[in-house]
């Protein structure tokens, strides 16, 4: 029993040992994980501070720009508006300025051609051909003034959008060419067009422009001259195309510039203002305009109107 008794408290040291060194790996490990988690949760302060301080630098860099953008479009207001004033008084200047030179042009034209009239072959050569300048001179002037006057007038003088039958203005515009199409054997066609909203003298002035510029840059051949229009998503789409002289794709841009020629008054007579009335109106009436030509080959102007209600 002695032995029996021995054994069993080996055994039980054994088994104490074993307990005992279970228990210090367990207190090891715990002491490891409670490490390792301290650690870890440092990181995350880290991180979270990090975190907080890139936030902050982030919400100091958006209010900085916020505050720039701001005076930046104050500025873009402020500059929009002295523009438009500026603009306003351009047109203004213009239009009274032009008004205002009509009546003494007039009056020189009238006693030029006066003279014309009453000393015409009773004078050399040579006074008949001054006088004959001088009369050309004031009536290129006139056209010159009343074509400025117009331009002048689209914004400031405008009238408000109605419906607008286009077939009708094109009528319109062939019986104010109508010499000129029979002086030149043109043909003016057009397709079906439609009603759209717009200033009814202002497109009568636009397409009687790209009518007549159609009739007047033709070749050797008769003008032959069609005007036609297309829906194309929320806009009508018009083009007027001719079988004239044609553009140099390096002057799309510059015709419609004012006082813009590509020939001399002597080739083909005009004032350089015709292709920016049409510019303008199209821009006032939300718009665009291009061409599209080769030298040789013809010219098509296209211009767009959004399509609005016209009830």
């Amino acid at each position: 029993m002695v032995e029996s008794a021995s054994a069993d408290v080996t055994l039980l040291r054994k088994r104490l040992q074993r307990e005992r060194k279970a228990r210090r790996e367990a207190e090891q490990i715990a002491e490891r994980i409670t490490r390792q988690l301290y650690e870890s949760l440092s990181d995350v302060r880290e991180l979270q501070e990090a975190q907080r301080q890139l936030t902050d630098e982030l919400e100091r860099r958006v209010e900085e720009r916020t505050g720039e953008l701001a005076r930046a479009n104050l500025s873009l207001k402020k500059q929009a508006a002295e523009l438009e004033r500026s603009n306003l008084e351009l047109q203004q200047f213009a239009y009274i300025a032009s008004h205002d030179l009509q009546a003494p042009l007039r009056a020189i034209g009238g006693f030029v051609q006066l003279l014309r009239d009453t000393y015409s072959g009773r004078m050399d050569e040579q006074a008949d051909a001054w006088i004959a300048h001088t009369v050309a001179g004031v009536e290129r002037m006139q056209t010159l003034i009343r074509d400025l006057l117009a331009y002048s007038k689209i914004e400031s003088r405008g009238r408000p959008f109605e419906a607008i039958d286009s077939r009708e203005v094109f009528d319109q515009v062939i019986e104010g060419l109508e010499a000129s199409i029979r002086d030149s054997n043109a043909q003016v066609t057009c397709s079906e067009l439609p009603t759209v909203a717009g200033d009814r003298s202002q497109l009568l002035q636009l397409l009687q422009n790209l009518v007549g510029n159609a009739i007047k840059y033709h070749g050797d051949q008769p003008p032959r001259v069609h005007v036609s229009a297309e829906k194309k998503g929320s806009e009508w789409v018009f083009s007027v195309s001719d079988n004239g002289i044609g553009i140099d794709p390096k002057h799309y841009r510059r015709i419609f510039e004012i006082f813009r020629r590509l020939h001399t008054q002597q080739v083909y007579p005009g004032t350089g203002i015709g292709l920016a009335i049409c510019r303008r109106v199209v821009q006032r009436h939300g718009g665009r305009i291009w061409v599209e030509s080769e030298p040789g080959r013809g010219s098509t102007f296209v211009f767009s109107l959004p399509e609005r209600s016209t009830t």
